[in-house]
């Protein structure tokens, strides 16, 4: 076997052996958006009422609560960006970076200072290699995250609201997620959580033309919105992590299947060069035969002569 022909056939096999790699991650990446939609339709009813109440609470008192009052002039903000702990998903996480990068831009045209919370390492390395200040990182559950991780995301995020700008607080409360809408279309999308858009949440929560239950608050409304919003809040960041977790799945299927159907032809291509290279070498070895015996010939009759 000749020398090209022996380095046709390490690639052919080392070619092969990542395409099943990729396969295996494509039909791992599909089974697991199943479960990921489901938790997402799990979480619905309990987000949906949350939300009702939420908005009647604030909608039904005059209270003037800090997480549903805007500042008269908002100086700092704080973004989560929600990334992935693993790679090979394509340009999942590379996208929710950019529209992060987006939405610091804007808010700080707006003159605001901004606050990083990050969770996934691909966010957490991305600002570290550019050696920006990130308040506080969560790693380790991103492609399958439960309630208490958003209960852990959320509690130093609220806290910081609920403070003076002056004493390390911020005034509003920003995410930026990516929104699963198919198995083909995955959006990085950024959102304002805090202070609560009255009017937003409550066309979310009733739909067009419902009119909102009236209720008595116990024992004050605002003592009901403090138990409330954190657990709306804690809502809202469970949804984006599980939409985020689908749309992770998402990526890294499409971008599996993509590698290995670039696998498939790249070994097409190896197979049809290693073809030529052995029909070269027998074409060669025929021409040698051929050529050898051709010489003996003329050596025979030259010495009959």
């Amino acid at each position: 076997m000749g020398a090209q022909l022996r380095v046709y056939k390490r690639r052919i096999q080392a070619v092969t052996a990542t395409k099943k790699i990729t396969k295996a991650m494509e039909m791992i990446a599909a089974s697991r958006i199943v479960k990921a939609q489901r938790k997402v339709a799990a979480s619905m009813p309990y987000a949906t009422e949350l939300t009702r109440a939420v908005t009647a609470v604030a909608t039904g008192s005059n209270t003037n609560h800090p997480l549903t009052t805007e500042a008269e002039a908002p100086a700092r903000a704080a973004v989560l960006l929600l990334t992935s702990d693993r790679g090979l998903a394509g340009g999942y996480s590379s996208n929710a970076i950019k529209a992060a990068e987006r939405l610091r831009e804007r808010l700080a045209a707006e003159g605001k200072e901004v606050d990083t919370y990050i969770v996934g390492r691909k966010g957490v390395a991305y600002y570290g290699f550019r050696e920006r200040k990130v308040s506080e990182s969560w790693t380790g559950f991103t492609d399958s995250p439960e309630y208490s991780d958003a209960k852990k995301i959320a509690e130093p995020l609220i806290e910081s609201i609920q403070k003076d700008t002056a004493e390390g607080g911020v005034d509003e409360l920003h995410i930026v997620f990516t929104e699963f809408v198919s198995m083909m279309t995955q959006n990085a999308v950024d959102g304002r959580m805090l202070p609560l858009s009255l009017d937003q949440v409550a066309e979310e929560s009733t739909g067009k033309g419902e009119i909102l239950p009236l209720f008595d608050f116990e024992p004050s409304a605002e003592d009901v919105l403090d138990a409330l919003l954190p657990r709306y809040v804690e809502s809202r960041i469970y949804n984006a992590l599980l939409q985020a977790a689908a749309s992770e799945h998402a990526a890294r299927r499409r971008a599996m299947k993509s590698a290995t159907d670039n696998a498939g032809d790249l070994i097409k291509s190896l197979s049809r060069l290693a073809n030529a290279a052995r029909q070269a070498e027998i074409t060669q070895e025929i021409s040698e035969i051929v050529g050898g015996a051709g010489a003996l010939a003329d050596a025979s009759a030259g010495s009959d002569k």
